[in-house]
């Protein structure tokens, strides 16, 4: 106990003595409880003055590495041992705190877990139920497909030449005439909008989208210094997007095929007056049109079949149809906006997986992906149907919603403004997982986007006879 601070040294007296205790404490020589000398005694001995003693101990206090007792002195904390811990490691939580990307909603956080538990019904999952993916057709094409040594390795900028190709062949069907070069293949839709978010955007730069949207449940845009500005479309849209844009950056995100999450379906018309408003004040639009295949009807034409000037961004992808697990879509835009975005997936993640893509590309050409998807048409009707005529049966008093026209979802809207955390709590403590409205709109609390493209019917039954129960007695 001879030991003393070196006042030569670098570190101050006070940080000589801060480190000498706190070592004292970390190789156990003082545990929890031990009572320490007093601040006369440690002065004495260190040969400083009680004041620098004092700040020491203060400093070692407010760390919660010491703790001081009325009348009895100053003590080792019972959780010195946790508080050293916190002060040798980084400090992670002010490193996520300050991070650039966004985090999630606590009720988006708590969906993406509790949808990996086998034991939970999934009553506003975005996905194909695992009976819906054609597995075994897809193990079969991959005893089908004669892989070059190219294709296991990374793949070019743009993605395959060939899938992009085809990919050209394929939107023709939807009015879209594109060459190869104005395609880039990227990992799912999502990935599409990060790199527009980050590719051709200036910080400030506003994003106007419709008031429910998908864009409010993720960050891509908000994540990098985005303003999401909703607005309505109407007669005066073109004269509100030219005020609220005035001299900056602006896009305008669009769904107008199956809508995420209202399921709505835009008129050709409708189409039109966005494009043209968008036009008259030199707004991009990103046009995304993964559900546009899942239609119960024939569909109008994209907003992109319209395009003379390279204003419109296309996204379409096999997520919703094919496989999630592929992560496979495409952007289709003009050359020099293509180029740029390739050129920053090449940084992030040096290509979409080259098997994946050689699986598309086989679906495709072969016309197994059309007969897939005229398959699945018929089995989400037939739940869509199912669904619905439980909806007739025991929801006409509490709710309402539209006749869903294709895709995975019903915009289920309840009378009574019941949709809140705690709904979605109690519907959770009975093993049911929904999607509920505020999630898309902040303010939104009466609806939640009800799926029936995941659960198996006596789930659905099962779930819907929960959440009409929990509802009803929240009126």
């Amino acid at each position: 106990m001879s030991w003393q601070p070196n006042r030569q040294g670098e570190m101050t007296l006070q940080q000589q003595i801060i480190q000498w205790i706190t070592e004292h404490i970390e190789r156990g020589d003082w545990v929890a409880g031990t009572k320490l000398p007093t601040q006369r005694q440690l002065a004495m001995q260190f040969g400083v003055n009680r004041s620098t003693v004092q700040q020491a101990l203060e400093e070692l206090k407010a760390a919660g590495i010491l703790e001081s007792k009325v009348g009895s002195g100053i003590y080792v904390a019972q959780n010195s041992w946790d508080s050293l811990i916190t002060q040798t490691q980084p400090n992670w939580q002010k490193y996520i705190d300050t991070s650039l990307h966004k985090p999630n909603y606590h009720t988006i956080q708590l969906i993406n877990e509790y949808e990996q538990r086998d034991d939970i019904i999934r009553l506003g999952t975005g996905e194909l139920a695992p009976s819906l993916l054609p597995t075994t057709e897809i193990e079969a094409s991959l005893k089908e497909l004669s892989l070059q040594p190219k294709a296991l390795g990374y793949s070019s900028p743009q993605g395959s030449d060939k899938l992009r190709e085809a990919i050209c062949e394929y939107v023709k069907k939807r009015g879209i005439y594109a060459k190869p070069k104005n395609v880039c293949i990227v990992s799912g839709a999502l990935q599409a909008l990060q790199l527009v978010a980050v590719g051709l955007l200036e910080q400030g730069s506003i994003v106007f989208q419709e008031q429910t949207s998908y864009l409010n449940s993720v960050h891509p845009f908000q994540s990098v210094g985005m303003q999401m500005l909703s607005i309505e479309r109407d007669e005066q849209l073109a004269q509100t997007l030219a005020q609220k844009k005035r001299k900056r950056q602006a896009v305008f995100y669009a769904v107008p095929t199956l809508n995420n999450p209202t399921g709505g379906v835009w008129t050709s018309l409708e189409k039109r007056e966005l494009y043209e408003a968008c036009k008259a004040s030199r707004i991009p639009i990103i046009e995304d049109d993964v559900y546009h295949e899942l239609l119960f009807e024939a569909a109008t034409s994209p907003i992109k079949s319209m395009d003379d000037s390279g204003q419109v961004l296309y996204i379409g992808s096999v997520s919703k149809t094919l496989s999630p697990g592929l992560r496979i879509g495409w952007l289709i835009g003009p050359t020099t906006v293509i180029e740029r975005l390739a050129d920053i997936k090449m940084q992030t993640d040096y290509g979409s997986s080259a098997i994946s893509q050689e699986i598309v590309l086989h679906w495709l050409q072969s016309g197994k992906y059309e007969k897939h998807i005229q398959s699945l048409r018929k089995e989400l009707l037939l739940r869509a149907n199912f669904v619905e005529g439980i909806l007739q049966e025991r929801f006409t008093e509490i709710a309402s919603w539209d006749k869903p026209k294709g895709g995975f979802y019903i915009w289920l809207r309840f009378h009574e403004p019941i949709v809140d955390k705690e709904l979605f709590t109690k519907l959770l403590h009975r093993q049911i997982l929904i999607n509920p409205g505020y999630i898309y709109d902040l303010q939104d609390t009466q609806h939640i986007r009800l799926s029936y493209a995941y659960a198996t019917e006596e789930e659905l039954d099962k779930g819907l006879n929960i959440l009409f129960e929990i509802a009803r007695k929240k009126k």
